[in-house]
């Protein structure tokens, strides 16, 4: 038992403190931080203009005239729709080595060509759940703002989306959540994100179980974290019912 605890040290000190090794899982943790940020906030913009169009499309089809504004609002549903199909339909990984080998193939940024990435792809589920949000309001509510002079955008903006906002945000912090651990193969296109910093450390000690154990650990304590906060949020959103 000791020997196996004193190679447990000397495997803990060889990854992490000889030449402070730790830094490159700290650094990479920040990464990590900064692209689910910026994906997480780029998705939510994609995904409500996109719930928008294509709930307002569903909602208003049914007895509205083909003037050319109808049209166009068609072809900005019909754009939707292919968004939806192909940023669903394909693996992530795939999507951000295209981009960043591809479309972007001449920048030096990878963490904000890797954020734009996970931004399009988290935009395409971030569409779904408020479009959900939004086809789940009754249509009385509609009925009522029209009662009260409001014109469509505008009861949309004051009796529906409050109602959306609040029906959809724990599974939009859950969408957080799965984007968090998305992010873990930024690495592939030379990312140094927390995933990456373990697999440098890795190649230099040649001892693979410490530094994964640890990502796979801070990764653990990172979804734990927000899934309280998930938690917390959801408990007072269902008090506020009361």
């Amino acid at each position: 038992m000791q020997a196996w605890f004193e190679n447990l040290k000397a495997d803990f000190i060889l990854n992490f403190v000889k030449g402070n090794r730790w830094r490159y899982l700290l650094n990479g943790l920040g990464t990590t931080l900064l692209i689910t940020l910026l994906a997480c906030l780029l998705g939510i913009a994609i995904g409500v203009v996109i719930a928008m169009v294509r709930s307002t499309y569903d909602k208003t089809k049914e007895g509205a005239r083909m003037t050319i504004g109808r049209r166009l609002f068609g072809i900005a549903n019909g754009f939707c729709r292919v968004y939806l199909t192909v940023l669903r339909g394909t693996p992530v990984v795939v999507q951000l080595m295209i981009i960043y080998f591809v479309i972007f193939a001449s920048s030096d940024n990878g963490t904000l060509v890797a954020a734009l990435a996970f931004g399009l792809n988290s935009g395409a589920y971030v569409a779904e759940i408020v479009r959900g949000g939004i086809m789940s309001i009754d249509n009385g509510q509609f009925e009522a703002g029209r009662s009260l002079g409001f014109n469509y955008v505008q009861t949309m903006r004051f009796i529906v989306i409050p109602q959306v906002i609040k029906n959809v945000l724990p599974s939009l912090a859950n969408e957080f959540i799965a984007l968090l651990k998305e992010t873990s193969v930024a690495g592939y296109v030379a990312v140094a994100d927390l995933t990456k910093g373990a697999d440098i450390i890795r190649s230099r000690t040649y001892s693979p179980f410490m530094p994964l154990i640890a990502v796979a650990l801070i990764y653990l304590a990172l979804v734990m974290f927000f899934t309280k906060l998930v938690g917390i949020l959801e408990r007072r959103l269902r008090n506020s019912d009361h």
